[in-house]
């Protein structure tokens, strides 16, 4: 089953909110961001196949863990990646023209 790319977006906002939210709660918000790190790394690698995801991955788990980074919209910002800056266009196409000669 294929998720929507828009369904994408609106989980991306969602974990880039709790991520935040964190940063909220003082003198605890770091130890619950020790918490939602590896929970973030896979959630991203679950959105986001192959090697995109898994770097993705990485930058969310240790954007997470540095302090005072939690503001950074992670998950938005690889949805725009995938689905606006890296979106290829489908190849149109060509036709050939062959003569064949007898």
């Amino acid at each position: 089953m294929t998720t929507s790319k828009y369904t994408l977006l609106r989980k991306g906002i969602l974990y880039d909110l709790v991520g935040m939210a964190t940063m909220a709660i003082p003198v605890i918000g770091p130890f619950l961001d020790l918490i939602w790190a590896p929970i973030a790394a896979k959630k991203m690698s679950e959105m986001y196949k192959g090697t995109n995801g898994k770097i993705a991955s990485v930058i969310v788990f240790i954007e997470e863990l540095i302090p005072m980074t939690d503001f950074i919209p992670t998950f938005t910002l690889m949805w725009v990646y995938t689905y606006v800056f890296s979106s290829q266009k489908a190849p149109k196409p060509q036709t050939i023209e062959v003569e064949v000669v007898k």
